[in-house]
């Protein structure tokens, strides 16, 4: 007896596709039960997903790990279009199971991969298809932008707004919320973290119906075009039919811009007010004192002993009005002291300890300068990495030019013929608009292209130099001349216990070196401390060599 498999699929889950699910499990099963020599070893289905991508196919990955494990002799389908849109995807699978022994037969095709032309066949028809699948998804793309050029709206809705069959409608409650938010960063002059924290304490709940607000959250809902009665869509694209992942789009494909679309909650001037502020502030403060950078070599890599949570940076000034840095619980920071929300859930964090940068930075340069290296070793292999980097790097992209130039001629006699066939009424006007949006965005692309050859090229003629320069700055690092970005680039994790213990962990050791903290003062003396046993031995540490470090 052959124990026999069947897969079927259907790509949408309507209703009126949901009897052709039900009626293909009836054929298939009807069909093994006609053949004496066959068994039914299993069904397996899937509903309501693409056959251009495999990955979320549940039932088709199970068939063939049961196929694999030696369960199944032979997988029937109805065509190919049912297995795989996707040819690579398609003669992959065939492929492999074809050498454990396993056929394949789809059935209105009549094809079987144990024949001997049947992969020349299943080539064919899965390559049809594929692009099929192609054509549907250039139709579905296209209809979406006559769509949203007329102002059906794409998306969920948000906090301030209801979106119904493609219409934004405003929200009273939400839009409250909204002008609130706008009123507390342009009138009361405060941070998003700070609104945020606000927000929470006060028990106002987000558009998903929580209390998860965050500096990052409230940045996004301040930048909002839509709260001023505009809308832009097409704020991300999909590349790939294939794939369906989805990307933000950077100018790879034209943006649907439509103003004074629906009812605005904001006023336009205060808008543009808050945005040109959100600008001010960012250049003002390019660190990132409100959420607005990220460029710290310890950004992220302090840890909290507590929670867990990352720190964040703020500054504070001396008594004699000396600015600096420290580090402390981002709970602690934004959430207060560990206590219950209005709906229950914990918050906040009772870690009081904090750092000061320079003392955290003095303790992630003793923690690496107390990794024992070979200093001419690793200058020699190190220069000859950058010597190798200086060689693989010498391509001037002549031939790339070459290829792209011809390319970008033939974009912009496009783009001519499109405009030609317009003003000939051979094609509409929303046809010439988005055919003349597409060879923008296509010449942008390869002119972009063709300045980063120009860029690589005059790069090219300070390879010298540079390589001098590289490698004087390897011997000074190696020496102990350790830069802040060095450093960042090294350290692992730096946890701080409510004991006042850090704990310093480097990239690629298993050794920690621990030092104690007693206030937020530069560091003062050394002490003795309790030796760790458990601590390995192979690298030498301020712990395991009887040593670590107060900073008062």
């Amino acid at each position: 007896m052959m124990r026999v498999a069947a897969y079927c699929r259907v790509s949408t889950d309507k209703e009126d596709q949901a009897n052709s699910f039900e009626s293909q499990q009836r054929y298939f099963r009807a069909c093994i039960d006609r053949n004496p020599d066959w068994e039914l070893q299993e069904i397996y289905a899937d509903e309501g997903l693409s056959g251009t991508s495999t990955k979320k196919r549940k039932r088709f990955n199970q068939m063939i790990a049961a196929a694999r494990s030696g369960k199944i002799d032979l997988i029937i389908t109805k065509e190919v279009s049912r297995f795989a849109r996707n040819t690579v995807d398609t003669l992959e699978y065939t492929r492999e199971l074809r050498k454990r022994g396993v056929g394949v037969q789809f059935l209105l095709d009549n094809i079987s991969t144990m024949d001997s032309d049947g992969e020349l066949r299943l080539t064919i028809m899965s390559s049809m298809a594929q692009d099929e699948s192609r054509k549907t998804s250039q139709r579905v793309k296209w209809g979406q932008m006559r769509r949203m050029e007329q102002g059906v709206v794409f998306g969920g809705s948000l906090l301030g707004y209801d979106v119904k069959d493609g219409r934004l409608t405003v929200n009273s409650e939400g839009a409250k919320v909204v002008r609130y938010i706008f009123h507390k960063y342009y009138e009361e002059r405060k941070g998003c973290p700070t609104i945020a924290k606000e927000l929470r304490a006060e028990g106002i709940l987000s558009s998903r119906g929580n209390l998860k607000w965050s500096g990052a959250t409230v940045m996004k809902l301040l930048r909002n075009e839509k709260y001023c009665g505009d809308l832009i869509q097409k704020k991300t694209y999909t590349p790939d039919f294939l794939s369906h992942d989805k990307k933000y789009n950077r100018g790879q494909e034209a943006f649907v811009v439509l103003r004074d679309h629906h009812e605005a909650i904001i006023d336009r001037e205060l808008w543009e007010n808050v945005q040109r502020e959100l600008t001010r502030r960012s250049h003002h403060n390019p660190n990132g004192e409100n959420g607005h950078g990220n460029r710290y070599p310890l950004s992220g890599k302090i840890k909290c002993g507590n929670c867990g949570s990352s720190f964040l940076a703020r500054k504070k000034k001396t008594r004699a009005g000396t600015p600096y840095k420290v580090w402390r619980c981002g709970k602690a920071t934004l959430e207060g002291t560990l206590h219950t929300d209005a709906l229950g859930a914990s918050m906040g964090c009772d870690l009081g300890r904090q750092i000061r940068e320079d003392a955290a930075m003095d303790i992630l340069r003793r923690s690496i300068r107390a990794v024992q290296i070979d200093a001419e070793r690793m200058t020699a292999s190190l220069g000859k990495l950058v010597e190798n980097a200086v060689k693989s790097g010498r391509d001037d992209g002549s031939a790339e030019k070459r290829r792209l130039e011809p390319e970008l001629e033939g974009e912009r006699e496009k783009k001519q013929k499109t405009l030609e066939g317009f003003l000939d009424h051979a094609i509409s006007r929303a046809d010439y608009q988005f055919l003349n949006r597409r060879c923008d965005a296509r010449i942008a692309e390869i002119q972009k292209k063709l300045d980063a050859i120009e860029e690589r090229r005059k790069l090219d003629t300070k390879t010298t130099g540079a390589q001098r320069d590289a490698k004087a700055r390897i011997r000074s690092i190696i020496a102990g001349d350790l830069p802040d970005f060095f450093c960042g680039q090294l350290l692992d994790s730096m946890t701080v216990y409510a004991d006042g213990r850090v704990e310093v962990a480097l990239k690629l050791l298993p050794s920690r070196w621990f030092y104690l903290l007693d206030g937020l003062e530069q560091f003062r003396r050394q002490m003795p401390v309790q030796q760790d046993s458990s601590l390995p031995m192979s690298v030498s540490s301020p712990l395991s060599s009887g040593y670590g470090m107060v900073y008062r």
